[in-house]
């Protein structure tokens, strides 16, 4: 199996009503009136302004501008603003790269419940990206995505109790992970889980193997898929 470093930065976090908005025949009067109500405060517009900058939808693509929209927005409580400034900063998009001031956006949308924030929260933890690295706190982080059902973080969970490198080695725990990786995955992600799941199993006693059964059994009741 590969190293564990993750992948390094999720999608951004879109609006819905961006689209909805992009769709209509009076594009350029629901932008200004998009705008007005950004410029009056309303958080939801600044973060579907800075959409719009980020993809280029009815306006020249900024990454500058969508970073400004979207830090107004953050500042309001918008996680999904919060969550793309996180990526902003991680990667220099608009902005000097600087990963502590991505760290600090990332940590306000995951503290929110935002899965791909915690994904990401985990990755600088785990790569020691703006924060002292520290791998607690990258499996604490990772384990809240993954209980969110968020497919990457239950394979970097799976991996990590296989290879017992920042977590303790843990045969049980790591099927559990792929098992539930495999579960929610397709494609190539579905096959890679899958087949890491295959291999754990042999690493199991029979009596383990049931154990790390009846664990995937007990979550998938309580858990059912959204």
């Amino acid at each position: 199996m590969p190293g564990i470093q993750g992948r390094p930065f999720r999608k951004f976090l879109l609006a819905a009503t961006v689209s909805t908005l992009l769709a209509t025949a009076s594009l350029s009067a629901d932008i200004k009136t998009l705008r007005r109500q950004a410029e009056a405060g309303n958080a939801n517009a600044q973060f579907n302004i800075g959409s719009m900058y980020e993809n280029g939808s009815g306006v020249k693509q900024d990454y500058a501008e969508a970073a400004k929209w979207y830090r107004k927005a953050a500042k309001r409580g918008d996680v999904r603003a919060q969550y793309n400034l996180g990526i902003l900063n991680q990667n220099g998009w608009g902005v000097p790269q600087d990963h502590t001031e991505a760290v600090k956006w990332y940590r306000m949308a995951a503290m929110q419940g935002v899965a791909p924030a915690q994904y990401n929260l985990g990755f600088m933890y785990l790569n020691g990206q703006g924060v002292p690295q520290n791998y607690a706190e990258a499996a604490k982080w990772y384990r809240k995505a993954a209980e969110q059902g968020d497919v990457d973080a239950t394979r970097i969970l799976g991996l990590a109790y296989y290879l017992g490198k920042w977590v303790p080695q843990d045969f049980v725990q790591s099927y559990f992970w792929f098992s539930l990786a495999a579960s929610r995955a397709s494609g190539d992600d579905y096959r890679q889980a899958s087949e890491a799941k295959d291999r754990v199993a042999k690493e199991l006693t029979p009596e383990k193997l049931k154990e790390a059964q009846r664990m995937v059994r007990d979550w998938e009741k309580s858990h059912p898929k959204k």
